[in-house]
């Protein structure tokens, strides 16, 4: 529909974005090295494009988001015993939508503008996999996040030891979408044990690529001057489990 979203992902990409598709590009294969936990580029969105999706999603998707409001518990001070003994667990301050089944409160809206077959379409998960450097499987779990002013994710790693699945590592893929009325919001992320890195996320068409497990956090966001109430950084989330090689499965049965 002209006034929706495309139901193929690679319709939103630029020049640069289609090779990457291709596997053309220089972050073609960038996660498959272990040692590379996070990636970002702009340019992989062709800006019409972007401004489509930024559009659609500020039209139809405000008032039907969840808040995520978890903030640092008392206890995590007052219950301590020990002077620098600090366990901090995540904070976040975020609007979501879930995209997981049709029960999810945003779902009936995120279908009608076309978003749950784009995060669904065939070329992201060719995307994704491009970026990964290794198959992942063909079912994926999608969200949106909306960071308004003040907004933020505390330190987290994004680690799931009880998953199965997930415990050994997954990879999450971002496109953000800013409006013009956002100062300014930071991913920082760790190297060699300390938040020394950092990348600026608030770019229009923004793509990033996390290899999780890994410590990182995201700033609160600022609002230009006078615009706190339209400042919003839309996220559009896609989670990907790697897709396990015979061998590995082999290697499972046998125990």
């Amino acid at each position: 529909m002209a006034t929706g979203l495309p139901d193929d992902f690679a319709r939103l990409l630029s020049a640069d974005g289609r090779r990457l598709l291709d596997g053309r590009h220089r972050l073609a294969g960038a996660l498959a090295d272990p040692r590379t936990r996070f990636v970002a580029a702009s340019g992989l969105i062709e800006p019409r494009q972007a401004a489509r999706v930024r559009n659609v999603l500020e039209r139809a998707l405000i008032g039907r988001l969840e808040r995520i409001d978890t903030p640092v518990p008392p206890e995590a001070t007052w219950d301590m015993t020990r002077n620098y003994a600090e366990m901090l667990p995540k904070t976040v301050l975020v609007w979501t939508a879930y995209l997981e089944s049709r029960r999810e409160a945003a779902w009936e809206a995120a279908e009608e503008i076309g978003l749950v077959d784009l995060l669904q379409s065939a070329s992201f998960l060719r995307f994704a996999e491009a970026i990964a450097g290794r198959p992942l499987r063909d079912r994926w779990g999608q969200q949106v996040l909306c960071y308004g002013a003040g907004d933020y994710s505390g330190p987290h790693n994004d680690h799931h030891p009880e998953d199965a699945e997930a415990r050994d590592g997954y990879l999450d893929l971002h496109l953000g979408f800013v409006t013009a009325a956002v100062k300014a919001q930071r991913l920082v992320y760790a190297k060699a044990g300390h938040f020394s890195h950092e990348v600026d996320v608030a770019q229009d068409g923004l793509v990033s690529a996390y290899r999780l497990p890994f410590w990182h956090y995201t700033t609160p966001l600022l609002a230009k001057r006078g615009r706190s109430e339209a400042a919003r950084r839309w996220v559009l989330l896609g989670t990907f489990l790697y897709k396990a090689s015979p061998k590995l499965v082999a290697n499972r049965n046998a125990r």
